[in-house]
C-alpha cells in the first residue's frame, strides 16, 4: 500500500505540473492524456520492454509507471521481498520528489 501511495504521489506530481502549465481545464486534460498514452505503451504494460527497440527501452526509464509495474508484478505474482525491489523503489522516490518539487515551484511562480 505504501508503494502504491508513492506511485500516486508521482502521478499527482505529473498532474499538478501539467495543470500549472495549462490555461484551461481542457488544456490540462489533453496534456495529461498526451503524456499518459505513450507512458502506458512504453511502461511494459502491453508489450514487454525487452521486445522494444533500444531507443524506446531507454525512453521507458523516464516513465514512473515502468517501475511501479515491476514492483506490483514482483510483489503480487513472484512474492519477492522489498530488498530485491530497492532500485525500483528509489526510482519512484526520485520521480515523486522531483515532480512534486517542480510542480510546487511552478505553482508558486504562477501565483506571483
Amino acid at each position: 500500500m505504501v508503494l502504491s501511495g508513492l506511485f500516486l504521489l508521482t502521478s499527482l506530481g505529473i498532474g499538478l505540473l501539467a495543470s500549472s502549465y495549462a490555461r484551461t481545464q481542457q488544456e490540462a486534460m489533453l496534456a495529461v492524456f498526451m503524456l499518459l498514452l505513450p507512458a502506458i505503451f512504453l511502461s511494459g504494460f502491453f508489450f514487454p520492454i525487452e521486445a522494444m527497440p533500444p531507443f524506446l527501452q531507454g525512453a521507458s526509464h523516464f516513465i514512473p509507471l515502468r517501475y511501479y509495474l515491476v514492483i506490483i508484478r514482483s510483489l503480487l505474482l513472484k512474492d519477492v521481498g522489498l530488498d530485491a525491489l530497492q532500485d525500483d523503489i528509489i526510482a519512484l522516490v526520485i520521480f515523486g520528489v522531483v515532480l512534486m518539487t517542480a510542480a510546487a515551484l511552478r505553482f508558486r511562480k504562477r501565483l506571483d
